[in-house]
């Protein structure tokens, strides 16, 4: 009978069951799996099965079934980071001079993209290029519990690099917006100046949100730039591997 197993033994049983049947099925059986389900120690064991820990997790993780969830649902919310897709997915786009155009790896006067991975870029024009992604938090599984008590890190991470041979500029605005749209956080970079003759590296910029409070349910995602020398045609800022993730 499985109420008479150690309870070494049946959290071992119970960490071979998938994780949303643990919360939706088996916690309802009796008090013994509820108190199982809610405890730390099955949820420990399912993050080492499967290499979600490390010393550092270890440490810092207050709720393993919190901490399990994001770490498997862990993924970049910005759709077409790398114009893969033209400008799908982007929304309020604002095309000064010639507008944004999408272009391949390295670009003229450009150095290669450290990840192998990313093969384009967007780029902007000699005006203010600008382009958004709102994302829908709980569309994409976070639940209003989590994020209102929890208070998972949302982790900013943008590109951007200029022509060797034009300066530009480049800015960064991201917000956290309530049911209403509301603004509950916000970061908002300053205006990075790349002078002409730079050596073109792609550099990262970065935020983590923390602490935010309740009513988070919506990211917004703003980036956009120009070049300095007003050239028609695409000497500005380009931008690529855009990414917003929700992290333990």
């Amino acid at each position: 009978r499985m109420e008479s197993l150690p309870e070494a033994v049946l959290i071992r049983i119970l960490a071979s069951i998938p994780a949303v049947d643990l919360v939706l099925a088996c916690r309802l059986v009796c008090c013994q799996w509820k108190n199982l389900v809610d405890g730390a120690a099955l949820w420990i064991l399912k993050c080492q099965q499967e290499g979600l820990t490390g010393a550092e997790s270890q440490e810092s993780a207050e709720n393993w079934q919190n901490f399990y969830f994001l770490s498997k649902k862990r993924k970049n919310l910005i759709k077409n980071p790398c114009g893969e897709e033209d400008l799908q997915h982007w929304g309020e786009v604002e095309n000064g001079g010639d507008g944004w155009k999408i272009e391949e790896l390295p670009g003229d006067f450009g150095k290669e993209f450290p990840s192998e991975e990313v093969h384009k870029y967007f780029v902007t024009s000699y005006e203010w290029c600008r382009k958004a992604q709102v994302i829908d938090l709980r569309a994409e599984g976070y639940w209003e519990e989590l994020m209102d008590t929890t208070q998972p890190k949302v982790v900013i991470k943008d590109w951007y690099a200029g022509r060797s041979d034009a300066g530009c500029l480049y800015e960064l605005c991201v917000k956290l917006l309530s049911e209403n749209e509301d603004v509950l956080a916000e970061y908002r970079s300053e205006t990075i100046t790349i002078p002409q003759d730079n050596d073109a590296n792609w550099t990262e910029i970065s935020h983590t949100f923390s602490n935010y409070g309740p009513g988070v349910r919506f990211v917004r995602f703003e980036h956009g730039g120009q070049d300095t020398l007003f050239w028609k045609g695409w000497y500005g800022v380009r931008v690529t591997n855009s990414s917003v993730t929700v992290e333990p």
